[in-house]
């Protein structure tokens, strides 16, 4: 074996050994940020967490990737508040839902009826998910639930990122977790592919907005703890990003000719690894189209 093949196959070695790692987990911290009263947010790798730890124990929202499952149930048993009493689930993706098997098997999962049949019926390169890892309290519209001293309240916001969204709304706290309604300053991720829809995303932002106060703390699904102004950033750039596109397409250009065009630079910065630029073009374009 020459120089050059002994190099790449250290290479190949480096990166398969990294890959391993990172599937592991054994390179993510579970990060936990005090949010207001009894709720937090813990980040690691994927969606960002909500909990509620008080006397009534822990209300969890969402729970990231399966390997990172006993990470998380350590930063909650940091907490003192005792054991997990449920579940919800924000929408049926992986980096929300992969805990599922793991927490699941001691406490009941909670979310809209979507979310189950997705799970259920598998889809996105995943199997259909264990029993255990299946929602057992399901709602068409919405639901409360009365936990450390507060209404928590659950509302189905439909055909935004997929079919299955529920925002959670802390009334007490004045906390809201927005799910993967709110890509703090990046650009989203809509599944079209799972029922989700640009105008439909932008509608629902749209309401929300008229539904919190000034001084609310937002959970983003992705990015940092976030203000009612960082949710507003973020709805002008939907509703700019979008018309740009739709005058593109009302003017007889393809999707290629819209990505070479690009954005303005201002919105240079919202481009990230998951979704670029050109996959959000490519995603408002297929979205409106579909409309």
């Amino acid at each position: 074996m020459n120089a050059r093949s002994l190099c790449l196959l250290a290479v190949a070695v480096a990166v398969g050994g990294a890959a391993a790692v990172a599937q592991r987990g054994d390179d993510v911290t579970i990060k936990t940020i005090p949010v207001r009263g009894s709720i937090s947010m813990l980040e690691g790798r994927g969606g960002n967490i909500g909990i509620s730890a008080g006397a009534d124990g822990v209300l969890m929202i969402d729970d990231q990737f399966d390997f990172l499952a006993e990470k998380i149930q350590a930063a909650v048993d940091a907490l003192g508040k005792g054991r997990i009493k449920y579940v919800l689930n924000t929408h049926w993706h992986g980096d929300h839902t992969g805990g599922n098997p793991f927490f699941g098997k001691s406490s009941p999962i909670i979310a809209h009826e979507n979310v189950r049949k997705r799970l259920a019926s598998g889809g996105r390169g995943r199997g259909p998910a264990a029993p255990e890892a299946l929602p057992v309290i399901t709602y068409a519209n919405g639901l409360s639930i009365h936990f450390n001293g507060e209404e928590v309240r659950v509302v189905h916001f439909p055909h935004g990122h997929t079919d299955g969204d529920s925002i959670v709304f802390f009334t007490k706290s004045n906390v809201v977790h927005m799910g993967d309604h709110f890509f703090s300053g990046r650009f989203p991720f809509i599944d079209l592919d799972s029922g989700g829809d640009v105008e439909g995303f932008m509608k629902n932002i749209d309401r929300v907005i008229e539904m919190l106060p000034a001084d609310v703390k937002i959970i983003p699904g992705h990015g940092p703890l976030s203000t009612l102004e960082d949710l507003r950033a973020s709805r002008a750039m939907l509703r700019e990003t979008t018309a740009i596109v739709r005058e593109r397409i009302a003017a007889g250009k393809s999707l290629e000719e819209i990505m070479e065009a690009g954005l303005p630079e201002k919105w240079d910065s919202w481009s990230w690894r998951f979704i670029s630029t050109d996959r959000w073009l490519d995603i408002v374009y297929r979205s409106l189209r579909k409309a």
